[in-house]
């Protein structure tokens, strides 16, 4: 993924204490906001959300006032729209699961595959866009570059772009996990143009960190694949349901674990840990001293007893030993859902009230904890009778709607595993890749040296 993507990202929705708090059971001042739009599970790259007009999230900074514009001034200089950015990511339509009981050894075997794909000098490099009606001797090494992949691709000296070649490059985009349009140009060329060695060294680095996996797969389990930003549910082996997922940013990656589902939290209160109180409540609270009322965040004493903001010395060590804790609703940071799944890193799955995220191309973007799209959807799927109450849709937004919190217990738990898998095959021979943002592959070669 590019690096100006990150640059560019002005707000993300929830800090890292929103991520890794566990929901309080004591009431507090609830809102009763109107259930979310939520999206259905898609098999296409997600529609662009309303932006929240909710309060500020925790790191957004307001923005500074411009200079005044005589109103004729701003009728004459109307600004031109600016085009919507290119979105080349989307969700496979595939059902087959990124993680099955198989997938160590179809990826080992890919592995052993490509590794002789390097032995023999790799493939050649594209390095021009191209597309449908294009001629001459780049359309050839487009034939051989596909070709060293894609057993289908048999006429690689043919110059001149054929029904065939789209297809080709289709199959190639699905398997990058980017929009099927058959022609090659931005991050289709960019995808094309990554060494044999480096695919290679994603699908052995893969196989090695899967080893290491203890998941136990039941009929109902469901998968997070970091690199793809995406959460399959799967049921009897097929994916019956796949979200985008927004996941850990650079700096607060989202880790590898095995859990297992054990609740739905509707309508969650988040409870702020002191490192976050110290390192970035504190310093807001000093510049802006309605910062906490305006995101519904309460102070408690260790009495549990709610305290005014404005008595604490914000400046002080001592600030980070009160109890910050936001309120449910609309602005709650973990926004309508909770998905609860114990583990040793304290992360979950959540809602969030900045839905528009989901539309990034680049959706690394959180503290930790994995942001679900369509979150009441996956929740109605956990509640459907099969592990848990009976609970649909409809039911859990009119829980929401009425501001209530509840949690509701799943029967069966199910099992959840978070991997982190750059490059794997399905069970079908079908090899997948994805960038290796946490650069987790790299890291493995420097540990063998």
């Amino acid at each position: 993924m590019l690096l100006a993507a990150i640059l560019t990202i002005a707000a993300i929705d929830a800090p890292r204490a929103a991520e890794t708090a566990t929901p309080e059971s004591a009431p507090g001042s609830a809102q009763s906001p109107s259930p979310p739009a939520e999206a259905a599970p898609s098999t296409l790259t997600p529609s662009e959300a309303a932006p929240s007009t909710s309060a500020p999230p925790l790191d957004a900074a307001p923005a500074a006032p411009g200079p005044a514009i005589p109103a004729s001034a701003q009728t004459a200089r109307k600004p031109k729209p600016k085009p919507a950015p290119v979105r080349e990511t989307a969700l496979s339509d595939d059902p087959t699961p990124a993680l099955q009981p198989q997938t160590f050894f179809t990826t080992a075997k890919a592995a052993d595959r490509y590794r002789q794909i390097v032995e023999a000098g790799g493939w050649p490099i594209v390095g021009v866009s191209l597309r449908p009606g294009a001629k001459g001797p780049a359309v050839s090494a487009l034939r051989r570059r596909l070709a060293a992949e894609d057993d289908s691709v048999a006429d690689t000296t043919k110059q001149k772009w054929d029904a065939d070649l789209t297809a080709a490059v289709k199959r190639f985009q699905f398997r990058m996990g980017l929009k099927q349009t058959g022609v090659v140009a931005g991050a289709t060329l960019r995808e094309l143009d990554v060494p044999a060695e480096t695919r290679f060294r994603q699908l052995d680095s893969t196989a090695r960190r899967l080893t290491a996996l203890e998941f136990a797969f039941g009929p109902r389990y469901i998968v997070v694949n970091i690199p793809s930003t995406a959460v399959d549910a799967v049921e009897d082996d097929r994916v019956t349901r796949r979200y985008a997922a927004i996941v850990g940013d650079l700096e607060h990656h989202s880790p590898e674990l095995q859990a297992k589902v054990v609740a739905v939290n509707i309508n969650p209160t988040w409870t702020v840990p002191a490192s976050i109180v110290k390192n970035e409540i504190a310093p807001k609270m000093l510049k802006d001293p309605t910062y906490l009322k305006r995101s519904h965040i309460r102070v408690l004493n260790a009495h549990g007893e709610e305290i005014d903001p404005r008595s604490i010395n914000w400046a002080g060590e001592r600030a980070a030993q009160y109890t910050l804790r936001q309120d449910s609703g609309a602005d709650n940071s973990l926004g309508s859902i909770r998905i609860s799944m114990p583990n040793r890193y304290s992360v979950y799955m959540h809602d969030t009230p900045s839905r528009n995220l989901f539309a990034n191309d680049y959706r690394f973007l959180s503290h930790g904890c994995v942001r679900v799209q369509g979150v009441v959807d996956l929740a109605a799927w956990l509640l459907d009778g099969a592990s848990g109450p009976q609970m649909s849709k409809d039911e859990i937004n009119e829980k929401i709607k009425s501001g209530a919190r509840e949690e509701v217990r799943l029967t069966q738990h199910v099992p959840v595993a978070w991997v982190y898998m750059t490059g794997w095959a399905s069970a079908d021979g079908v090899v997948h890749f994805r960038d290796d943002v946490y650069h987790l592959d790299e890291v493995g070669d420097v540990a063998e040296q």
